[in-house]
């Protein structure tokens, strides 16, 4: 058995003395697996997902990352966010960038590739998510679905080998979602491994090999998703989905 990209063994982690946020969180992803973090708001998802690039700090427990164990040395930090791409809820592009200056700036800067080398790396991105035609527009000319698919398109410019996404769609109209969601669907054919927070719970279904489903900083079940849906083991799990699938 290969060993796991991602490992979370017995991680605590409080917001000030009393907000227990995540409690004793043990999780293994291996790589290329495709898993989605779902649960009531409040319940630690993101939070979960955002110490696995160390934007927030675990207080307890053990996390590592493609084999470099997260604590506060700023040399590991750095190596762990080098392979980690993030996209989060608000796009957070560089509004005074055109969108190609938006995708070269950090393989430029991080990864130190010449100009030349950093425009067709994120050509082939915009390429690869459906825009390359709007690479010299600003991002307040796009459209929210189309400003996320750029910040997808940017996060993909790092060559990273493990994707987070925290809930992508919950600031895009309704009828923007689809196109967004379209695009991660497609990436997740391609191997790369891919830690998704969601309420898209038919995104859910149709790309996820494993459901996590999380209450009160806590994983109370992880099932593929077939069982999950299906036939879910947890009660609050189960009425949490009777409430969201009802809709």
């Amino acid at each position: 058995m290969t060993e796991p990209i991602i490992t979370f063994e017995k991680v605590n982690k409080w917001y000030g003395n009393n907000f227990h946020v995540l409690r004793d969180i043990d999780l293994q992803v291996a790589q290329g697996e495709r898993i989605v973090v779902c649960g009531p708001s409040g319940s630690g998802k993101s939070t979960l997902i955002r110490c696995i690039n160390r934007l927030e700090e675990h207080q307890q427990g053990r996390l590592v990352v493609d084999g470099v164990e997260l604590m506060d040395d700023v040399k590991a930090i750095d190596q762990v966010r080098k392979k980690v791409g993030m996209v989060f809820q608000q796009f957070n592009l560089f509004p005074h960038l055109t969108v190609l200056e938006n995708l070269t700036l950090s393989p430029m800067w991080v990864g130190k590739l010449p100009k030349k080398e950093a425009t067709e790396k994120a050509l082939l991105q915009l390429e690869r998510v459906r825009i390359a035609e709007q690479a010299d527009k600003y991002p307040l000319q796009l459209s929210g679905g189309q400003q996320q698919r750029v910040a997808i398109a940017r996060a993909l410019c790092l060559t990273p080998k493990i994707m987070l996404f925290d809930e992508p769609t919950s600031a895009l109209d309704p009828e923007m979602i689809k196109e967004v969601l379209d695009v991660i669907v497609e990436m997740a054919g391609q191997g790369i491994t891919m830690v998704c927070v969601t309420h898209e719970m038919g995104f859910a279904k149709a790309v996820a090999d494993r459901v996590i489903f999380m209450d009160q900083g806590q994983i109370l079940e992880q099932n593929n998703p077939n069982d999950f849906f299906n036939h879910p083991q947890n009660e609050r799990s189960r009425d949490f989905l009777s409430k969201i699938l009802g809709h």
